[in-house]
Parts: C-alpha cells; sequence; structure tokens
C-alpha cells in the first residue's frame, strides 16, 4: 500500500506512518519538517500547508491511503481535499470528540450526539487557548466543518475517527504521563477521590493500528476511537500498581481541589483525569461501534510502561504541560 500521511513528524501521524512501516508499507510524509522527524524509511516531502499551494509538490500523485491530521484548519483540509482528493483509495481524518455540542449525556456516538456548529476557518493552537471556554467551540467547529469536507468529497472512502484521550509514547499532553511519572517517584501523592466518575484512552499504538488497518481494508464511515470506561480512580490505582508504587495516596474531592487552586483534566496547576461531575459526557462515550469495526484495545499495564519509558526518557523532574508540581502538590496536600 501507497500511504501518504499529512504530518507524520509527531504523535498520532508518527504512530500511523511507524505502524504502516513496520507492515512494510510505502510511506510518504508531507510537512514542513520543523516538530520533528519522519520515521526512518519513510520519505519526507516538504510542504507548507498555509499557502493556496503548499501541497503542489504533490499533486498528480496517486495513494492507496491519504491520512490527515489537521489540528485546527479548515483550509487545510480543503485544500488537501482538492489536490489529492480523486487520486486517493481512501481517506482519514483523525477529528475529536469535541465536535459534540452534549458534554453532560454519557454514551453518545456518532449517531446520536448533537454537533457544535461547523466553523470554516483557520486557528493556532496559541488563539484556540487564549479564547477561554470558546476555545473549545473553535477547536470543535473547525473540526465539524473538515469532517463535512471529508465526507462531501470523499463519500463512502472517507474514513472520520473522534478520538478522545490519546496515551503513548508521543504523546506532548503530559495528561496521561504525569501519572506514572508522578507514581514513579513515590511518596505522598495527592489523586481525585470520585467514586463515580469514569474516563475513557486510546493508546495511540491502537489507534495507528486501527488507521492503517481501514486503510488496508477501505472501512468507511464516522467512529469515536475510544476505548472501554472505567472507573477513573481505578484506572489511576492501576497505573499505581503497575509501576510498583508503595507510597501513599492522599484522596481528595472535586471540592477541596476546587478550594485549593486545583486545575481540571490539563494544563498548568491540574490534576490530569479529572473533570467536574457536568462533563461526564465529553469523557465517556460508548465504545462499542468502534470496536465492532476492529479497533484493538492493548492491555492496560502495557500502555503504563511505554508512558513511563517516555518520562524517564524525558526527565521525570522536568516542567509538564498538564500536572502539578511538586512543590504545589505538597501545597494542596498541606491545606487538606
Amino acid at each position: 500500500m501507497r500511504l501518504l500521511v499529512l504530518g507524520g513528524t509527531i504523535f498520532v501521524g508518527y504512530a500511523v506512518a511507524s505502524e504502516a512501516l513496520r507492515r512494510g508499507h510505502d510511506v510518504v510524509c508531507a510537512a514542513r519538517g520543523e516538530s520533528g522527524s519522519v520515521p526512518d524509511g519513510a520519505r519526507l516531502v516538504r510542504v507548507d500547508r498555509d499557502a493556496e499551494d503548499g501541497l503542489a509538490s504533490l499533486a498528480g500523485e496517486s495513494y492507496d491511503a491519504v491520512v490527515d491530521v489537521s489540528p485546527l484548519s479548515y483550509p487545510w483540509v480543503r485544500r488537501a481535499l482538492d489536490t489529492l482528493g480523486e487520486r486517493a483509495a481512501h481517506w482519514t481524518f483523525v477529528s475529536t470528540v469535541n465536535v459534540y455540542a452534549d458534554v453532560r449525556t454519557p454514551d453518545q456516538t456518532p449517531a446520536t450526539g448533537p454537533l457544535v456548529p461547523p466553523l470554516e476557518q483557520h486557528a493556532t493552537r496559541e488563539e484556540m487557548m487564549a479564547a477561554g471556554e470558546d476555545g473549545i467551540l473553535l477547536y470543535g467547529g473547525i473540526k465539524v466543518a473538515s469532517e463535512n469536507a471529508v465526507r462531501d468529497a470523499m463519500g463512502d472512502r472517507a474514513f472520520v475517527v473522534r478520538p478522545g484521550l490519546i496515551t503513548g509514547s508521543w504523546d506532548r499532553s503530559d495528561r496521561f504521563g504525569y501519572w506514572p511519572g508522578r507514581f514513579a517517584r513515590g511518596g505522598r501523592v495527592l489523586v481525585p477521590d470520585f467514586q463515580d466518575q469514569r474516563i475513557q484512552l486510546v493508546d495511540v499504538r491502537d489507534f495507528a493500528t486501527w488507521i492503517v488497518d481501514a486503510g488496508e481494508q477501505g472501512v468507511a464511515g464516522t467512529f469515536d476511537a475510544v476505548g472501554p470506561h472505567r472507573p477513573t480512580s481505578t484506572v489511576i490505582e492501576e497505573i499505581a500498581a503497575a509501576v510498583g508504587f508503595d507510597g501513599e495516596l492522599v484522596r481528595a474531592t472535586a471540592d477541596q481541589l476546587a478550594a485549593a487552586g486545583v486545575n481540571p483534566w490539563g494544563g498548568p496547576r491540574s490534576l490530569p483525569l479529572w473533570v467536574p461531575d457536568e462533563y461526564d459526557g465529553f469523557k465517556t462515550h460508548d465504545p462499542t461501534p468502534s470496536l465492532r469495526a476492529g479497533m484493538p484495545v492493548r492491555p492496560f499495564a502495557d500502555a503504563v510502561a511505554d508512558a513511563l519509558e517516555r518520562e524517564r526518557e524525558l526527565g521525570l523532574d522536568r516542567e509538564r504541560r498538564a500536572g502539578l508540581s511538586l512543590d504545589e502538590e505538597k501545597e494542596v496536600l498541606a491545606k487538606l
């Protein structure tokens, strides 16, 4: 199979390219080449997706499958479809569960969940972060418009996948990696105490496997790329056990965390995997359609070991994009 990854230098795109190469496919990665390197064996074609003719070097080429991981740009998606769509036998677009307008109702699927209004525009990560809560609507709206463009252009050759929280070696968010990294340092660890909250994850290697499978088999449709959901407390305890943690878990309620100035989910001074109860629908979609469509789920301990290996490579004491520093954690623990 001749595969084109629009991206391929970081996280999901890199994982997809790596998996395709492992299977012996011919892999081309189209990117600026500034965020990282492509996997060994892939060919990098430098492109500038901000330019109207930025994909001109790919025009006229044919591909068995194209994977687009465009994060925040409808124009990027539209130009890629115009340039490459007619010569692609299969097209994967990586979207997000942030396309859903209802964040309260659990177990939604693409067939049942209402979507945010589409936005046919371009944005940067900085603009999204600066928009606060409206940044999620911006992100989701651009993805909705992009999904629509892919389905309109590709029809039954379109595979649209909406991941939730993705874990794995190339994750830059630190939302999942925070926990194995923190437990590896030992001591007293602050953890959320929410018996009824649930979470679901997808390992980036499973996600990449499914995307390459879909390209090989011509799988089409729109799916939520999410694994089975389980209690958040159980997930965190299993991470601790997999790491070999023998310290003390100090549990805090949502009210205690909020009073101590701890933020949910991600970003500075946060406790990852925790979200307020009113966002239960955001993190618990029905995985049944995706599992039936062939999405694999590796043993959870495998995902933890992979994340811990990355944490150790990067340095357990480094500054992270998500989580609490040891000083911040001590400050919160002192208030409990």
